[in-house]
């Protein structure tokens, strides 16, 4: 880690980030701001991941900024909410890009908006971080200047399905999602993996977020014989439904998938408590409680700061918060580092090695801008949940 970050988690907020940014750098006009393009979807169906990251986002920000900035430079956020909403991401991009005269650009959060949004950032060059996972969105020959900081789809299906076939012995699986980019892509990766693994797929939909009524689905997975249902998506809504209809028919079978299961968000729409159970969502190392029932010390301390800074983690997932906060110091790093043009920028990226985030390591080349590690994407037990983490999911091992 950082000592930027170590200081700032042992408590001390103040003077940790200049001391964590001590490399040598060309010289920077001192009066410029450096200016980060965030593109959260803060409203809208898909908002519950952009409203954490962006507590995370400001604290860090906010923090970098009271600590002198890099250099004498502040860290200007210009913020534009994408409102889950694919064309006014690309309206977002385009405002940032060429009016703002932002320096890089942190997000879109979610995969739709990114899917429609990395193409004109890529076009102008624009250096862009991003945590979203449908494997299309990371190219180096069609998006050089895209780098994602959280696992890919790829990732993500592997530990689901493992968890699945291989821990829960479950050969006959649903696949669900909502009709958003990001939901449509997962259904398409997952099914040909949990085939290749052996699993029949009794069922494989696409349903609207919004239909209230989900019985009819459920209905024909387990008339198909389900033994497991995974749901794709981040529309808390949607995956409360799922827990509640499954819950209401008395249907005993484990729900498996996207992270958003395990929100707060999540819970709080659910009819009964007990509908959370059996049900396990990803999850990843850096945020997840060990046998011991702690978690890893970046965490804890991560945990320990949030808690005196205030910041609410009750309905929300620890990880959305400490990605929104690691992506603001890595940007900073970078400029100390190399400087804000561009190919400074993306230079640095291309050279950076296990880089140490509270969410995870990262570690990108010129040839992989994937850059996080395999092991560090798990399965977790969301009625175990506090401080926006769980235990890890049972069987999985710590």
């Amino acid at each position: 880690m950082s000592i930027k970050r170590r200081q700032v988690l042992s408590g001390s907020a103040a003077g940790a980030v200049s001391l964590a940014t001590g490399l040598a750098s060309p010289a920077i006009a001192a009066s410029e701001p450096i200016r980060i393009g965030f593109l959260p979807a803060l409203t809208g169906a898909s908002s519950s991941t952009g409203v954490a990251m962006n507590r995370g986002t400001i604290l860090a920000v906010d923090e970098i900024n009271a600590a002198g900035g890099v250099d004498g430079r502040k860290l200007e956020l210009i913020v534009r909410d994408t409102q889950s909403d694919p064309t006014k991401a690309v309206n977002g991009v385009a405002e940032l890009i060429h009016r703002q005269k932002v320096h890089v650009i942190w997000g879109p959060l979610n995969s739709g908006e990114a899917l429609a949004a990395t193409p004109l950032i890529a076009r102008e060059s624009m250096p862009q971080v991003h945590p979203c996972w449908v494997d299309t969105l990371i190219d180096v020959k069609k998006y050089p200047y895209a780098f994602r900081n959280a696992p890919s789809n790829q990732q993500i299906g592997v530990a689901a399905n493992h968890y699945v076939v291989d821990v829960l012995k479950h050969k006959k699986v649903a696949v669900v999602s909502d009709t958003t980019g990001y939901g449509t892509a997962s259904v398409e990766a997952y099914v040909p993996m949990l085939k290749e693994k052996g699993a029949t797929v009794v069922y494989q939909g696409n349903v609207d977020a919004a239909n209230p009524d989900l019985k009819p689905e459920l209905l024909r997975m387990r008339d198909g014989g389900a033994e497991a249902i995974m749901p794709w998506s981040v529309n808390a809504g949607f995956l409360a439904r799922i827990c509640n209809t499954r819950g209401q028919m008395g249907w005993d079978v484990p729900i498996v998938g996207q992270t958003t299961l395990g929100s707060g968000q999540t819970k709080a729409l659910l009819e009964k408590p007990e509908y959370w159970n059996k049900v396990y969502s990803n999850n990843f190392r850096n945020c997840c409680y060990g046998s011991n029932g702690k978690l890893p010390p970046r965490a804890a301390a991560f945990v320990e700061h949030l808690q005196k800074t205030k910041v609410e983690m009750g309905d929300t997932l620890l990880w959305w918060i400490a990605c929104g906060y690691d992506a603001p110091h890595m940007i900073a790093e970078t400029v100390k580092a190399a400087g804000s043009g561009p190919k400074d920028i993306v230079g640095y990226w291309n050279k950076l090695k296990a880089w140490p985030g509270i969410y995870g390591d990262i570690t990108w080349t010129p040839e992989q801008h994937n850059g996080f590690p395999d092991d560090e994407v798990v399965m977790c037990e969301v009625n175990s949940f506090r401080d926006g983490a769980f235990n890890l999911a049972p069987g999985y091992g710590s």
